[in-house]
């Protein structure tokens, strides 16, 4: 066999082993539904309580409140839903879970790969069904532009959902940091990134900040694409999404590589 149809093969096996995790990962997704309503309530109430708070005032943005707010709520459920998800793993690594599988046929890459490819799919239902209970409200979506807003998303869960499993796998049986770490950055990137309140007139060092932010482009987006606009920010959301993607998954893998679990 030759070194190209070597690398081939393994490229096709970690392809089928991660298509193999993913679907593993989405059977209690698809069996429990309602996993899903649950991931949903913060982000309705969001809706139910700051929308009307918004819609007392002039639209931040040229169009109804709705089609500023509710793309701003979609990348916050994205944050919510997958940034937490690496306390799964961090289980499956304290009860052995994990450990029996790395003796699996499975690549070890696949491992990863497949956990972080499944973030995909529930982030993506879940914003297609708040999309469809707010448009009696009002909200008007572009078709196609919402149809890249959801891969954009989907996108941005997997890198959000790769980060949080690197993090499990770096710090193991240590659910305390995990969690410290994770309420430390959520919150300040939830805030920097204007998805709730326009930081247009905020002070100039929150607006560098905001700049520096991926979620920033990502939300910034949204809007655009909902609102049927290819400006350049729906390129710098692509590409904030990408790297935050890429980045997560070579950490990830690289964390998982040189683990001693």
């Amino acid at each position: 066999m030759t070194t190209a149809t070597a690398t081939q093969t393994r490229s096709r096996n970690t392809l089928s082993d991660s298509l193999i995790v993913m679907e593993r990962e989405l059977r209690p997704v698809i069996s429990e539904p309602f996993s899903l309503a649950a991931g949903m309530v913060q982000p309705l109430f969001f809706l139910l309580l700051f929308g009307p708070l918004i819609s007392a005032g002039a639209p931040p943005t040229d169009g109804s409140t709705w089609s500023w707010f509710i793309p701003g709520i979609l990348v916050m459920t994205a944050l919510f839903g997958t940034a937490g998800t690496g306390s799964n793993l961090q289980f499956d690594l304290q009860n052995g879970s994990h450990e029996r599988l790395l003796v699996t046929p499975l690549s070890r890459s696949s491992l990863f790969i497949g956990r972080a490819l499944k973030e995909f799919v529930p982030l993506v239902a879940q914003a297609v069904i708040v999309i469809l209970v707010m448009i009696p409200f009002g909200f008007r979506p572009d078709p196609a532009g919402a149809l890249l807003g959801l891969v954009l998303l989907g996108t941005l869960g997997i890198g959000i959902g790769s980060l949080s499993y690197a993090l499990a796998i770096a710090v193991r049986h240590l659910d305390w940091v995990f969690w410290t770490v994770h309420q430390t950055v959520l919150f300040p990137l939830m805030i920097l990134s204007g998805m709730l309140l326009p930081l247009e007139n905020g002070p100039g060092w929150m607006r560098i900040l905001s700049q520096l932010n991926p979620l920033t482009h990502v939300v910034n987006a949204e809007r655009a694409l909902f609102a049927g606009q290819l400006s350049p920010d729906v390129g710098l959301g692509f590409l904030a999404a990408i790297i935050t993607a890429t980045l997560g998954l070579l950490l990830g893998l690289r964390a998982l590589r040189s683990s001693t679990i």
